[in-house]
């Protein structure tokens, strides 16, 4: 996504395109998913932190947290550079909700190097993850290397990643607590309790109380409680 015009006979890229969906009248958020840490620049960055109908949240994928299996991968970022510039884009939206991808059990990746994923998630604090067991597809250089770890302990190492990000979600959803946040409300739930669904800027999903006529509106949701995978709450 933000390796967007490099094919373009128009100078333009990502954050230029950005800024011109933010220059659009009306009353509404931009969000874009996913983002290639190589494309993720400080341009960028300050692009998103300037306009203000950009989200705040970015999903940038790290995979893994060990340097060499993101090399075995294929991948052009090292963990140092995926922190810095997390760190960066902290510095100019100290509220940012991130997420990203990984993958758990990459072929020869040993449990010591799968704990340097677990450092990671211990120091970015994702809001939550999108996590994945790897799976061999046909045709891809990947399915040809030897994979010595067993699915079993593969299984184990998931479960320590997900138990982990469970708790962070779990802790982050808790701060918002008692807090009044605007929440575009996009559809409604099925749930008896709590009919609409809502997403805060960050894109956190809301379950709230209230009538389907405010379907497709904004307005503000006094958050009353939270789990690791939503928050609660009632119109304002």
């Amino acid at each position: 996504m933000n390796s967007y015009g490099k094919d373009l006979e128009e100078p333009m890229d990502f954050a230029d395109l950005l800024e011109r969906v933010n220059a659009v009248p009306g009353d509404f958020l931009i969000r874009f998913m996913t983002s290639h840490p190589k494309d993720a620049t400080q341009k960028l960055f300050e692009t998103m932190a300037r306009c203000e109908k950009v989200a705040p949240v970015l999903h940038l994928p790290f995979q893994a947290g060990n340097d060499r299996v993101l090399k075995v991968m294929n991948r052009k970022h090292t963990i140092a550079e995926y922190l810095d510039k997390i760190r960066a884009l902290r510095a100019l939206i100290p509220d940012i909700v991130l997420t990203s991808d990984v993958i758990v059990g990459f072929p020869g990746e040993t449990t010591p190097e799968f704990e340097d994923t677990l450092k990671v998630l211990e120091e970015v604090r994702f809001d939550a993850l999108f996590t994945f067991i790897y799976s061999p597809r046909v045709g891809t250089p990947a399915a040809k290397m030897d994979d010595p770890m067993s699915r079993e302990e593969k299984l184990q190492n998931f479960n320590r990643l997900v138990a982990l990000q469970d708790a962070i979600s779990e802790e982050k959803h808790a701060a918002y607590v008692g807090q009044t946040v605007r929440c575009l409300i996009d559809g409604e739930s099925g749930d008896s309790r709590y009919p609409l669904s809502a997403r805060t800027p960050g894109n956190r999903l809301v379950r709230l109380t209230g009538g389907a006529e405010r379907v497709g509106t904004f307005a503000d949701v006094k958050i009353t409680h939270a789990n690791k995978w939503s928050l609660f709450g009632e119109l304002a």
